[in-house]
């Protein structure tokens, strides 16, 4: 893959250089690496823990669960795609990337970006026909619906951010581009060139808006329905019961679409660019942390399955 450089020239590649987080001082960088590395390690370890638990947990192969584990697979694909460069800037100085895997990190960023949610989309239609339609729950729900429903997700996430990637790839960089960023963010990218970037800005947008308001929109009426079918349950307790299974979903839900809105409202807001950076690391790993943190403390049968899988280790070393 090659782009054209500022001069019109197509003979080399341009290399990208990651600004990082432009004014924070050398000193602290040891300490953001260590932060950093904290998280991802609680990221890794919580959502693996939710995987081992559902497929080895007899009681959890149910559609719900079968939806939580590919939104584990997703945390640990997404902080995967970004955090570990980050550490190694923090801590061995490693500013560069090759312009094709500077575009295959902006690539996958946006691809599980989009998975996520399009995956608390079928998360969310499952708690409608589980809560509006019990009885035909196991008719409509089958593996293979399931498996459609997930792939489907996956599959449209995958394809969805190629345009801007193509487009991106034929734009015009410096030999060397510098990108104000910890990572290679479509924006950052966009901001590097010294192309026009009016297309690229629209079709950013465009993008912006199927990935956040398509999805919520389609949570919301899910839910909508969901809060008109539990309201019409005569019984204190059959209302309870019924918006107990959907209290993770919705924190889940709660915390990843605020992280999309600190993250714009960093770009949006005249603020230094340290703040729009943040913004955008924020939103890449506060999903991730807290949505095992959630699974792990909302749902008793999660967390069931985690104390039980924990006791057997725990006998079978003794």
């Amino acid at each position: 893959m090659e782009a054209s450089t500022c001069n019109g020239s197509v003979d080399t590649s341009p290399v990208f250089y990651l600004m990082g987080i432009p004014s924070l001082p050398e000193s602290f960088f040891l300490l953001v690496f260590f932060i950093f590395l904290l998280f991802y390690l609680l990221i890794l370890m919580g959502n693996a823990l939710i995987l081992v638990a559902v497929v080895a947990e007899p009681s959890l192969h149910k559609p719900m669960y079968f939806f939580l584990i590919n939104l584990s697979a997703l945390d640990i694909l997404f902080t995967t795609t970004t955090v570990p460069k980050m550490l190694s800037l923090f801590l061995l100085g490693d500013h560069f990337l090759s312009f094709p895997a500077c575009l295959l990190q902006m690539y996958l960023f946006q691809s599980f970006t989009c998975s996520e949610a399009f995956i608390l989309v079928v998360m969310a239609y499952d708690r409608y026909v589980a809560i509006c339609c019990p009885l035909h729950y196991p008719i409509h729900m089958t593996p293979l619906t399931n498996t459609t429903l997930a792939a489907s997700a996956w599959l449209t996430a995958l394809l969805l951010p190629i345009p801007a990637v193509v487009q991106t790839s034929q734009m015009a960089y410096n030999n060397i581009a510098y990108i104000y960023h910890c990572f290679c963010d479509h924006f950052a990218l966009v901001q590097a060139s010294c192309s026009d970037t009016t297309s690229q800005t629209l079709m950013g947008f465009c993008i912006a808006m199927v990935v956040s308001f398509f999805p919520l929109l389609l949570v919301l009426l899910s839910y909508a329905h969901i809060l008109a079918s539990v309201l019409r349950i005569n019984s204190q307790e059959g209302r309870s019961k019924a918006f107990s299974t959907c209290s993770s979903h919705l924190l889940v839900v709660g915390t990843y679409y605020s992280s999309i809105a600190v993250a714009y409202m960093a770009y949006r807001a005249d603020l230094p660019l340290d703040f729009h950076i943040m913004g955008n690391v924020a939103y890449s790993i506060l999903t991730p942390i807290l949505n095992p943190l959630i699974y792990t403390l909302r749902n008793k049968d999660v967390k069931a399955a985690i104390t039980k899988i924990a006791y057997l280790k725990t006998q079978t070393m003794t």
